[in-house]
């Protein structure tokens, strides 16, 4: 199991899926890897992801206006939040940045990088899993309240 999994609580089926979550485009580019190669569809996949479930928990928790479901969720899942919850996981370790990236250390000084990554982690997930274990992962890593 990779270390990033017993992080997350999730094995994957499908390593590629890891894989692709953790590639940078900036990396794939550098290397030759195709479009499926890098994050980024599956970093809007897992906002998207991540959207449906802190929305699903907000209601169960009896959260029913409009205006406090949608200040709710963008708290949780907004970019800085995000950022944080990747940072205290260490994803940066895990991360195939481009040369440059890497160079400059560009998730020191970007909440978005980081935030992506963790994204894009979920939507790998819900492709090797589908929405309960993706579900289980974004209950267990973003802080809903």
């Amino acid at each position: 199991m990779h270390e990033l999994e017993r992080v997350l609580g999730y094995e994957f089926r499908d390593g590629r899926l890891l894989t692709r979550a953790l590639t940078r485009k900036a990396y794939a580019r550098e290397h030759g890897l195709s479009d499926e190669e890098h994050q980024e569809a599956l970093a809007t996949l897992g906002d998207a992801v991540m959207d449906v479930v802190v929305l699903e928990e907000l209601i169960r928790k009896g959260v029913e206006s409009k205006g406090e479901l949608s200040r709710r969720r963008a708290r949780a899942v907004y970019r800085e939040s995000l950022n944080r919850i990747a940072r205290e996981m260490g994803l940066e370790r895990y991360v195939r940045f481009g040369a440059g990236e890497r160079a400059s250390g560009i998730w020191e000084h970007s909440h978005h990088v980081l935030s992506e990554c963790l994204e894009a982690l979920i939507g790998a997930v819900y492709l090797d899993g589908g929405m309960e274990e993706a579900g289980r992962v974004v209950r267990r890593v973003v802080r809903i309240s």
